[in-house]
């Protein structure tokens, strides 16, 4: 056994007065504050996290609730079928204006290119621009037999002698019209009210 020459309990509290714990034991008191902040903090940010995703998921279970609501409501079939019947009845009117237009136009011109010839045939007259005092009666016969072959009968008046009636027949509309020519209005009124009604 080892002899000490000093006394074992003098050496101890010697040995001990030289650890100078206190710094320790004040980190260790800062660091156990640290922890508790640090576990504070991290308790309520863990429970606004929880309460956010219970939010979410309360949104998530209403969308799913909804879409499959409407999941159940939606008929892909008769959408489809609807969606097709709607282009064809776009593409069906689209071709009927298409070929109204085209069939105005064809009429238009056609209208302008008779009333250019009745014109032109008026200025000429009966006999192509020969007009005599004896072919006036000639004229005013082919005037008539014009007139008729577009579907307008002329009327005189008994008394004058006069043409101051037209009837006009529109076999395309199935109706008739007729159009009194006092003399009132220019040639020209009277000759589109009777091209109007053809």
């Amino acid at each position: 056994m080892v002899l000490f020459d000093e006394d074992p309990v003098s050496l101890i509290t010697e040995t001990t007065n030289q650890f100078h714990i206190a710094p320790d034991k004040e980190a260790l008191s800062r660091i156990s504050e640290s922890i508790g902040t640090l576990h504070t903090t991290r308790n309520a940010k863990l429970n606004q996290q929880q309460s956010i995703l219970k939010n979410l998921s309360r949104r998530l279970n209403n969308l799913k609730s909804e879409y499959a609501y409407e999941e159940e409501r939606h008929d892909a079939g008769k959408h489809a079928s609807e969606m097709l019947r709607m282009d064809t009845e776009k593409f069906r009117v689209a071709k009927g204006v298409s070929d109204a237009e085209i069939e105005g136009e064809r009429l238009g011109s056609e209208l302008a290119g008779l009333k250019a010839q009745l014109e032109q045939l008026e200025k000429e007259g009966a006999e192509g621009g020969r007009r005599t005092v004896g072919d006036a009666e000639d004229e005013v016969i082919l005037k008539l037999q014009f007139y008729r072959s577009l579907g307008i009968d002329a009327s005189q008046d008994e008394t004058t002698g006069e043409y101051n009636r037209a009837v006009i027949h529109n076999t395309a509309r199935g109706d008739v019209n007729v159009v009194n020519v006092d003399g009132k209005m220019n040639r020209s009124f009277y000759a589109n009210m009777f091209w109007d009604s053809l």
